[in-house]
Order: C-alpha cells, then sequence, then structure tokens
C-alpha cells in the first residue's frame, strides 16, 4: 500500500470516528474515569455527561442556563493507548483484522478524548514496546495515532503484556487513563523469578493509573467450523498442528477448552480490579463503548 493509499485510509477512519463520537458519544467519554479535584480552574457551559454535582447554580442562575466547575485535575488526566500488535493481531475472520478493528476503537477513544481537550498517547507492543508516541494533544498527532496504529511494522511477533505494563509504568510519570486493547491469547505467567505474572501487573498497573483492559474476540475463536482437515499455525511462535474440524468431538473439544479459557481469563482480571471490554471484531462497538462509559459513572457516582 502506498503512503498516498494509507494517508486516505487513516483520513477514513478519522470522518468514521469523529461521527460516531458526534452522533453516538456525545458526553459519553466526558468525566467518566476524571477524578473531582480541589484545584479550580475555569466554569465552562454544560455539556451531556457532565456530572450534575459540579454545577456552579449561582452562576447557573444569573446566566440562566447551567455551567459547571472546572478541575485541574480533571484536564491533565492523559489517555493513553496501549495495543497489541504482535502476530496474531493480523488475524480475523470477518472484513477486518483484530489489529485494524483495534484501531478503530482507539481512534475513537482517541477522538472521544481530543474533543473533551485531553492529550492522547499511544504505546505499540509485542513482547517489548515497540513504539511510543507521548500524550499530546492536537489533530496532527491524533492522524499520526490512528496512523502507527493501523501501519505500524513491529519488529517481534510475541506476547508480553507484564513487560509492557511494567515499561509504562516507569514512562508514565503522572496518572493516566489506560486502555489495553488486546485479544490475550499468550502465557500469562512470569517468564522468570524477577517478574510479576500479568494480572498482577494489571492490578498494579490500575492501582498506580486508571486502566481499562479491551479484550479483542474473533468469533472463529469460539468453535471450529466443519470444513475437514484443517492445518493450523501459531501466528506468534510458528508451531503447526493439524486437526480435523469435520470430526464433532473435535468442535466440542475446542469450543469447550475456548470457553474455559475464557471463564478463567474473566475470572483473572476480576481478581486483579480492574474493569474489562469484550467485543467481537465482527459487531459495531460504539454503543457498546456508550454503555460502559454509562454503566461505570452510575456506579462510581451512584
Amino acid at each position: 500500500m502506498t503512503i498516498a493509499e494509507q494517508l486516505e485510509v487513516v483520513r477514513h477512519i478519522e470522518i468514521r470516528t469523529n461521527r460516531l463520537v458526534n452522533d453516538i458519544m456525545v458526553g459519553a467519554y466526558l468525566s467518566r474515569f476524571k477524578g473531582r479535584g480541589t484545584d479550580f480552574e475555569e466554569l465552562r457551559a454544560y455539556v451531556p455527561g457532565d456530572d450534575i454535582r459540579d454545577i456552579d447554580w449561582n452562576v447557573t442562575y444569573r446566566m440562566g442556563q447551567p455551567f459547571v466547575k472546572r478541575f485541574r485535575e480533571e484536564r491533565e488526566l492523559p489517555l493513553v493507548l496501549a495495543l497489541d500488535v504482535s502476530g496474531s493481531s493480523a488475524f480475523g475472520s470477518g472484513k477486518v483484522s483484530k489489529r485494524r478493528f483495534a484501531a478503530e476503537v482507539g481512534a475513537t477513544l482517541a477522538a472521544s478524548a481530543a474533543h473533551n481537550g485531553d492529550k492522547v498517547g499511544l504505546a505499540l507492543f509485542t513482547d517489548k514496546l515497540e513504539r511510543y508516541l507521548p500524550p499530546r494533544k492536537g489533530r496532527l498527532h491524533i492522524l499520526r495515532i490512528i496512523h502507527e496504529m493501523l501501519f505500524f511494522e513491529p519488529e517481534n511477533r510475541r506476547t508480553d503484556i507484564q513487560g509492557v505494563l511494567a515499561r509504562l509504568n516507569h514512562v508514565l510519570k503522572r496518572r493516566a487513563l489506560v486502555f489495553l486493547l488486546t485479544d490475550f491469547l499468550h502465557s500469562f505467567e512470569a517468564r522468570d523469578g524477577k517478574r510479576r505474572d500479568a494480572f498482577r501487573e494489571i492490578g498494579i498497573t490500575n492501582s498506580h493509573h486508571d486502566l481499562v483492559c479491551v479484550h479483542l474476540h474473533d468469533p472463529c475463536e469460539d468453535q471450529l467450523p466443519p470444513v475437514g482437515l484443517l492445518t493450523v499455525r501459531d501466528s506468534e511462535t510458528g508451531e503447526v498442528h493439524e486437526l480435523d474440524s469435520s470430526r464433532p468431538q473435535v468442535r466440542r473439544t475446542y469450543a469447550k477448552r475456548n470457553a474455559a479459557r475464557l471463564s478463567a481469563l474473566d475470572q483473572a482480571l476480576q481478581r486483579s480490579g480492574v474493569d474489562t471490554l469484550r467485543f467481537r471484531t465482527t459487531d459495531p462497538f460504539a454503543a457498546a463503548l456508550q454503555r460502559f462509559f454509562e454503566t461505570r459513572r452510575g456506579r462510581r457516582h451512584g
């Protein structure tokens, strides 16, 4: 794909995600994750989705329309997208790969944050931090983030969540809102005695920042299609396996093991105390993302 073609794809996603933000996500991102700071900064007109407890009733009465107090802590909480670009991210049984789907989710989050005046950063990772863009503002920066999410070529193919989170905890000096976008198809255990396992690192990161795990799930991972003999290659390790998908027992075993994997993943993430979203890569995501914001706000402010 030429540079011109890449830029056309980036521009298309920018237009699409801005439309989602304006049509579906209006007000959804605002104040969903931000603390109630004590350092007052400004007054501004009320936007749907603002916390009604921040309304300044005296100013509202004088101006004839609602105004809210804005706090410095709320303005300075950046968004960081941590995107898995390992080998398995290239897989897609539908129209788009996991990576393309993750890029569209990330672009929507970035547009929402930018619409709210927040800085946005990017961390692309495999079994190392492949590319890091510090949080910044501006349309050109958002376009660069979208381009990197779509077209960056990683050096490695394996995945190491705990490693990248440990690195982010070192790089991010101030509290941030971190969205971890991955398919969780890898080992979660520490590779040596000096490191923590992935779920412990997730919990630690969540204590330092505000971490949300976005599980990217291709529906083909739920069960095998009955298409006969299959040769399956692990996109990260290169290991090759052959199986006969026409046999009902093979398909049942596959589905059972996958269900057990998802159940164990959900339990481990719940124990880590982190909020989690699971998106099927063949389904629309904007409405589900908006519901997540609303549910989280209700839980925190209820």
